[in-house]
């Protein structure tokens, strides 16, 4: 009988972490519990009876090849239609700018897989989307954090890191960004900034990845363009996802980039899982060929609207003075910020025998900063829970804050 199999396990693979979100999920299985953890879309908005009418229209007319292995850069009436709405959007882009993947995701691991050595670095945001930083670290690389203000990653710093580490000899990578409505941020990059980075990355000659999954859940303000849009270098590497936008019970998303690094992730992919599921993209191109998307997205957006609105009220009404929170113009999540001699984990601890749910800042730091952070989402839970639920955390807020 083997005691251990830790000795049979290679660097990466005694180095890898369980994600402190799903880690998170378990809890929510305790009866009465309100969940303002996972980035979870709220069930309201999957539109059920067209998936089930789409389905057995996709077995009626492609069912052979519906069930049968795929391409591994994907179905190509579904690729198509990516192209053609991207297009709409104010993109440039051919089908060999694209390549589906098993949920963006799959994509970042992909993209760590055929990019990072270990030793090599990495620039992300302070703080920045932890599935992402799992991927990476996941292939030996080092994590250089680099601040947030209210319009997203600081330009300076930025500069001013890469200098520093091209002086000590580090190789750097590419940088990673959530442009839009930053996970856990919330934050949107002004498109003048999206510029400088841009700038900044051809400079030093380094890719970006645009990881952009919450990019059309925008409640007000104006759409900034992607910056696959405003680069004319062919360094910018876009991930897109039906997982915001339809559903995460696909795992469907999509990377936009140079043709020769998608040939690339279409090798690494067919190590992966050789393509992702055929008959889920039918099913989603015929969705979309219906021109059903939209209509969905508007019902989704004013949903997310509403409770984010209601969220911040509730907020506004039960929260310390001293406690403070972004107010996202789109996305899944408010970031909030205590006062600094509070540690997020006690409180999420009591938080939890109260029965209400959130994730910690602090796994979102790549240098274990952010303590008296904490994300919040306002997507997943209906008003009453959202009312209920901002009251139990608050006053365990109030309750340590009397302690201190």
């Amino acid at each position: 009988m083997i005691k251990s199999v830790k000795r049979f396990l290679s660097a990466s693979g005694k180095g890898m972490k369980r994600s402190a979100i799903r880690e998170i999920l378990k809890h929510l299985q305790k009866p009465g519990m309100i969940s303002f953890a996972g980035g979870l879309p709220a069930p309201e908005t999957f539109p059920v009876e067209d998936i089930k009418e789409i389905v057995l229209e996709v077995l009626e007319k492609h069912g052979a090849e519906a069930l049968q292995y795929g391409t591994t850069e994907g179905d190509a009436g579904l690729r198509r239609a990516l192209v053609e709405r991207h297009n709409r959007q104010g993109l440039n882009i051919g089908i060999d700018n694209l390549i589906i993947t098993s949920g963006s995701q799959q994509a970042l691991d992909l993209i760590a897989r055929i990019f990072i050595d270990p030793g090599d670095y990495v620039l992300c945001g302070l703080p920045s989307y932890l599935g992402g930083l799992n991927a990476f670290t996941a292939y030996g690389v080092k994590l250089k954090g680099i601040t947030l203000d209210s319009e997203g990653m600081k330009p300076d710093e930025l500069e001013e890191t890469i200098i520093h580490l091209k002086e000590l000899g580090r190789k750097i990578k590419f940088i990673y960004v959530i442009p839009d409505f930053q996970n856990p941020a919330g934050i949107t990059l002004p498109e003048s900034r999206r510029i400088k980075i841009i700038e900044i990355a051809e400079k030093y000659d380094l890719l970006i990845v645009e990881d952009s999954p919450y990019r059309e859940v925008r409640f007000r303000g104006e759409p900034q363009r992607m910056m696959y849009e405003l680069d004319n270098t062919g360094r910018v590497i876009t991930l897109c996802t039906f997982s915001k936008i339809l559903s995460p019970g696909f795992r469907v998303g999509w990377v936009i980039g140079h043709p020769e690094i998608l040939d690339k992730i279409a090798m690494a992919k067919q190590t992966a899982d050789l393509c992702t599921s055929s008959f889920v993209q039918k099913i989603i191109a015929l969705y979309l060929e219906k021109g059903l998307l939209e209509n969905n997205l508007k019902k989704t957006i004013a949903l997310y609207s509403e409770r984010r609105d209601f969220m911040i009220k509730c907020f506004r009404d039960q929260m310390p003075e001293n406690v403070t929170w972004t107010e996202p113009e789109g996305g899944l999540f408010l970031f909030v910020t205590l006062p600094r001699h509070l540690d997020a984990d006690d409180i999420f601890r009591k938080a939890i025998e109260r029965n209400v749910a959130f994730v910690s800042g602090s796994s979102f730091f790549c240098n274990d900063s952010g303590r008296n952070t904490m994300r919040i989402n306002f997507s997943f839970s209906n008003p009453v829970e959202i009312e209920e639920g901002v009251k139990r955390l608050s006053a365990v807020i109030r309750e340590e804050l009397a302690s201190k």
